[in-house]
């Protein structure tokens, strides 16, 4: 009988999360080695699996670290994270009597790359110390079965470990488990002892096996439950919405585009406002990315919430005071000495609050969603200018082929802003102040 356990940590699902592990596990590319650890029990094969039954939970776990529990292989254990291990469990009779118990650990790690193409989750060579924490433990638990087990499975030979030049210094601290030298497992039950099998007449033997068999059934639906239960999405992480979502160099429109990111990439937030998340891309990289392209954590909105004094729309404090068609008025390349609309854009009330560059960017955004099927109707036209006659106005510039594809849903907001034209940028950057509101 092979006795297995698993546990995971999820990122949107469970059924997404189990997928990638067991891909992880069958990478052909990862160069890791696995290699069982075999130890000798004067007990029986039956005696063996009973005392299985006990240790199921603690077949799987997370590791906090890689040192000591893994062999280095072509990048330094330093580069990896979220370390996982998985124990394989197979007893088989041995030949001169007793049972032979082989475990394999398999044990995973997220790598992380300056190239974040290449990272990912990844198995690492086991050095054998978790292997043989499960090997004490399955001699502890045949010690509390039946005493003095313990000193005949010595006397047999111990054990024989297929693992060389294991380190056996270092010992973190970890969820793993790890009975401490000399003492009991804490994993460790101890049990009543009942008849045995040949003591049982055949109807008590049926029903046990019965019994056996709904306990197995019940301890691996508790370990999937207890799956679902604990192991929750980092509070700390945002996932990408969208293909094609560019993570910028700074808090702005007009900021440098790093790179375009992919649906459901993940990035450490390292901080937010009411319009940007501030992410780390990987070790002192640092990106920023508009906040209503992310999924934020549980407990944060995507879109900013309206605090409770109600604040003026942006319909309410801007109005379109004329439209006309003409030459672009600036020097951008994409729309230079092109036929364009025009729309120039007035304050209702010039000392209304709450007409920054917030404001400004949500009315901009419905004007040129508006405007975008007429422009479709004239051929001749390239683009759309918005100009906001204020103090603190400016000018936006679209281009036709840019609305296309964001009405057609290849771009999402921030990607479109990301490719307008902004003069002067001062006038469309969020401030602190704003954000905060």
């Amino acid at each position: 009988m092979i006795w297995s356990g698993f546990r995971f940590r999820t990122t949107r699902t469970v059924q997404a999360s189990l997928a990638g592990l067991a891909l992880c596990f069958a990478a052909a590319n990862c160069g890791a080695q696995i290699t069982p650890v075999e130890r000798t029990f004067h007990e029986s094969k039956n005696t063996v699996e009973k005392a299985l039954q006990q240790l199921q939970p603690s077949l799987s776990g997370h590791l906090p670290t890689l040192e000591g529990f893994a062999r280095p292989g072509d990048q330094p254990l330093s580069r990896y994270q979220r370390g996982f291990y998985q124990c394989t469990v197979q007893v088989s009779a041995a030949p001169g009597g007793g049972s032979v118990v082989r475990v394999i650990a398999k044990v995973t790690a997220w790598y992380r790359d300056a190239d974040t193409s290449r990272s990912g989750y990844q198995l690492v060579n086991s050095n054998g110390r978790i292997e043989n924490d499960v090997l004490d433990q399955i001699s502890d638990q045949l010690s509390s079965l039946s005493p003095g087990a313990e000193a005949r499975s010595a006397a047999i030979g111990g054990g024989t470990t297929l693992t060389p030049n294991m380190d056996s210094t270092a010992r973190p601290a970890l969820s793993a488990p790890m009975p401490e030298s000399g003492g009991a497992s804490s994993f460790s039950l101890p049990l009543s002892r009942g008849p045995t099998p040949s003591e049982r007449r055949p109807e008590d033997r049926a029903d046990a096996k019965s019994e056996s068999k709904d306990a197995e059934l019940r301890s691996e639906t508790a370990s999937l439950e207890e799956i679902i239960r604990n192991q929750g999405h980092p509070r700390n992480l945002v996932a990408v919405k969208k293909s094609g979502t560019p993570v910028v160099g700074s808090p702005s429109l007009t900021g440098k585009t790093l790179f375009l990111a992919s649906a459901q990439d993940e990035f450490e937030m390292l901080d937010f406002g009411a319009e940007w998340v501030h992410v780390r891309i990987s070790g002192p990289s640092r990106g920023w990315i508009w906040r209503t392209s992310l999924e934020m954590p549980e407990g944060i909105a995507d879109v900013p919430q309206n605090g409770a004094a109600p604040t003026p729309t942006a319909a309410d404090l801007f109005q379109v005071s004329r439209e006309e068609t003409a030459q672009f008025p600036g020097d951008w390349e994409p729309l230079r000495g092109k036929n364009v609309k025009i729309i120039s854009v007035q304050r209702i009330r010039e000392n209304e609050q709450g007409g920054g560059a917030s404001a400004k960017l949500e009315f901009a955004k419905s004007l040129l969603d508006k405007s975008y099927e007429e422009m479709e109707k004239t051929p001749h036209l390239s683009g759309l200018v918005l100009i906001f006659d204020s103090v603190d106005g400016g000018m936006i510039a679209a281009t036709l082929s840019t609305l296309q594809r964001w009405r057609a849903g290849n771009l999402n907001d921030a990607g479109m802003w990301h490719q307008c034209y902004f003069d002067p940028p001062e006038a469309f950057t969020i401030t602190r102040t704003e954000e905060s509101r």
